[in-house]
């Protein structure tokens, strides 16, 4: 990012002291409202609605409580809370009956089937519910367009390219305001329209997105085709990801392109939606928590084997833990902890040294420990003071990483996650001397994919190699 280039767009003032923060507050209380109102208004239609069809049914009681908690669950996991850009009961209609009678059937197994009666109300009240939800999500569509068009709900919005496709969408954005979206610029190194072609000005380069994005609130970033290559756009759209922008793309040959309800479509135009990466929601906290209590638990149970292990590395190299400065999240050093399986060299040799696993100063109990990987049981100490995750990307050294980042530019976005005690690339043998680039792509792959449910797998496939003695 070229930090001389910080100028505002031509026409325009950049605000100063007061103003500027009165122009900041206001851009963050409207994104704030453009994102959060239309999803309340939306659980608020859906409660009201419920309310009606207990009072039409008489089903008022604490078990058809139950059936509201799993519709909103059904809703929410079906995307009928998130606010899209295309707004349509007919689209939602077979969605919302669907997951209401689906609610309706799962709260008369909760209610016990021995119900009689009171079960077959409350699905009754399901059903009811899913009528009258298709005509209130009717008139909350209605006001939500209405808001749109008023500008009165918009989100500001950039288009990386300045092509044909980038100039048309931009156009039917500004004429059909019904979408929320508010064009503001585009970003392209080389556009392709003229200047009295666009719709909207150029705001940068793409080197200036993480600029552009910050300097204008951006909240929707759109990709089209520009003169950029596009694996370059890869690592642009993760800073997008981390700023907090919802981003779209502009599929190629949208034309032939098949639209499934996943696909947003503005005036002709198919939009895919980048799925958040799994470190932006809520669930990433599980994974912190997770962390905590298996590390605490297994430094209880493991307490006698830390205890051998550290005797033994006494005996042999004099010291217990071996300490060196690893990069971590965000590219932030912390100090790693190991067992000493060799006699302690000078630090500058620890620090750039790549692969000792031959060194002769290590004996007999350093290869065991190495090959067994119960050398790296300190680390745990390591997850518990949050340095690193049980699961995720293998720490290296600075030197290291900057050497790895010069040869693959995409190396150092292993570093958008806590770094981990073991990881996919680990399990999948790549560790000592092998492949970095392919340890960097099974890394981002990792993170791009992540779930609790693969971190186990990892962690048991962890443990099966260290039973193995499949350490270095």
């Amino acid at each position: 990012m070229r930090g001389s280039a910080h100028r505002p767009p031509a026409g325009t003032v950049a605000p100063a002291g007061a103003s500027a923060f009165h122009a900041a507050f206001e851009r963050s209380r409207a994104r704030r409202t453009a994102f959060w109102l239309p999803t309340s208004m939306l659980l608020i239609v859906d409660v009201v609605a419920f309310t009606a069809a207990m009072a039409l049914t008489g089903t008022g009681s604490l078990k058809t409580l139950t059936l509201l908690v799993l519709v909103v669950a059904f809703f929410a996991c079906g995307d009928l809370y998130r606010p899209r850009l295309s707004l349509s009961v007919l689209d939602d209609g077979p969605a919302i009956l669907g997951r209401a009678l689906a609610a309706g059937a799962g709260a008369m197994v909760l209610g016990g089937l021995g119900d009689g009666t009171a079960g077959t109300a409350r699905l009754r009240t399901a059903a009811v519910f899913g009528v009258l939800c298709v005509f209130g999500r009717f008139a909350a569509y209605a006001g939500i367009r209405w808001a749109r068009r008023r500008r009165k709900l918009r989100q500001r919005t950039l288009v990386l390219g300045a092509g044909r496709v980038a100039g048309t969408l931009v156009a039917n954005l500004l004429a059909h305001r019904q979408y929320g979206l508010e064009p503001t610029g585009m970003v392209d190194d080389d556009p392709l329209l003229g200047e009295d072609e666009r719709p909207v000005p150029i705001l940068g380069r793409y080197d200036d997105l993480p600029r552009v994005v910050l300097e204008h609130a951006i909240d929707v970033v759109i990709v089209t085709y520009g003169s950029v290559r596009e694996p370059s756009v890869v690592g642009m759209l993760r800073t997008c990801d981390r700023l907090s922008c919802e981003i779209y793309f502009v599929p190629r040959l949208y034309e032939v392109h098949t639209v499934t309800r996943e696909t947003e479509v503005l005036w002709g135009i198919p939009l895919l939606r980048m799925r958040r990466a799994p470190f932006r929601s809520r669930i990433w906290i599980g994974k912190r928590i997770s962390d905590v209590v298996i590390s605490a638990t297994a430094v209880v149970v493991l307490a006698p084997v830390l205890l051998i292990c550290a005797a033994l590395s006494r005996w042999e190299t004099k010291s217990v833990l071996f300490r060196q400065t690893r990069v971590g999240l965000d590219g932030r050093p912390f100090t790693l902890l190991k067992f000493c399986t060799m006699r302690p060299a000078e630090q500058s040799e620890a620090a750039t040294r790549w692969n000792i696993g031959a060194d002769t100063r290590v004996h007999a109990v350093g290869r065991f420990l190495r090959r067994t990987s119960l050398d790296e049981l300190p680390q745990l100490w390591n997850v518990l003071r949050g340095d690193m995750s049980l699961v995720g990307p293998r720490p290296e050294r600075p030197y290291f990483v900057d050497e790895f980042t010069r040869q693959f530019p995409w190396y150092c976005a292993r570093h958008r996650v806590p770094v981990g005690l073991t990881g996919w690339a680990q399990i999948h043998g790549l560790r000592g001397d092998t492949s970095i680039g392919d340890r960097a792509a099974f890394d981002n792959f990792y993170i791009e994919n992540w779930s609790m449910w693969g971190d186990i797998k990892i962690l048991i496939r962890t443990v099966g190699q260290v039973l193995k003695a499949a350490g270095r």
